[in-house]
């Protein structure tokens, strides 16, 4: 196939280093297409023929903005609201009588569907309690966070949802925003979204968290920094606090800080949860 752009082998090996070296995440060898597609526009911002001036240019400047468009553009946003269905009557269960105030963490949120559905969830259960609830909505991408802060979204894509949570949900959008749904001021409310590297030596979160989801991330991680991240979320969770993980993954034999109590739902190990109730008032991110 003819290209305007020059990708070299040593140019893709760069970029699956330099990925991996800013988000942890591991490109496999049959990526070069994707990689090619989707920096190829980073290029032609700029000006640019050819893969090596561009990573050059990053190199230069550490510290440079574009950083961020490289690593938007290198990362899989694949989402929907309630995907994995079986974890929001678990999560609404673990919610479910409890007293004080909620916090549950969303560390891979993507364009909003998730941590939207989290906060339905917990409105559902909580009732009038439900302004007690928070959802921290963390992600690396930043345009997929702006997406998730605006809260908007296709018709289509909400007509899935049951016909009450349309309703109690979204305002259905008119003239220019037909088409379209916006998710009520109230649900808006609950979710509050930053961006988040989870490679950084320091998060910006602090616990300690009735429930982590991180779903569907962990798999473009090797199973080094698997165990790394997973060993930092242990001390962000309550006593009692669930973490979620997504259908392929698996991490029973990564850790010892979690064990598997349900499908694809993990639990403090005992030593740890005795650990975690020992501490005092919110722990801070490590």
């Amino acid at each position: 196939m003819e290209r305007d752009l020059v990708l070299t082998e040593e140019d893709f090996a760069r970029i699956r280093q330099l990925i991996y070296q800013r988000a942890g995440i591991v490109l496999a060898e049959h990526k070069r297409e994707m990689v090619y597609s989707r920096l190829a526009k980073r290029l032609r911002h700029h000006g640019l023929t050819r893969f090596s001036d561009y990573l050059a240019r990053l190199e230069r400047q550490p510290d440079a903005r574009e950083w961020e468009a490289f690593t938007n553009a290198l990362t899989t946003n694949l989402t929907a609201f309630f995907r994995e269905s079986h974890h929001f009557p678990l999560l609404a269960e673990h919610i479910r009588g409890r007293t004080g105030p909620i916090r549950v963490w969303s560390a891979a949120a993507s364009t909003g569907e998730e941590p939207y559905s989290i906060a339905m969830t917990l409105s559902e259960v909580l009732g009038s309690r439900a302004g007690d609830a928070k959802v921290v909505a963390t992600d690396i991408d930043t345009e997929a966070l702006a997406k998730a802060e605006a809260g908007v979204y296709p018709l289509e894509q909400v007509h899935k949802l049951e016909a009450e949570r349309m309703r109690r949900f979204f305002q259905r959008g008119t003239g220019r925003q037909a088409g379209l749904a916006r998710v009520v001021p109230e649900l808006r409310s609950m979710v509050e979204f930053s961006s988040q590297n989870l490679l950084a030596p320091g998060w910006q979160v602090n616990g300690p968290f009735d429930a982590i989801f991180c779903r569907n991330v962990m798999i473009y991680f090797d199973k080094t920094t698997q165990a790394r991240i997973l060993e930092r979320f242990a001390p962000l969770l309550k006593p009692d606090g669930l973490m979620f993980a997504g259908h392929s993954e698996n991490f029973s034999y990564i850790t010892r800080t979690l064990r598997l109590r349900g499908q694809t739902v993990y639990a403090l190990a005992a030593t740890q949860a005795s650990t975690s109730a020992s501490g005092h008032g919110s722990t801070p991110a490590r």
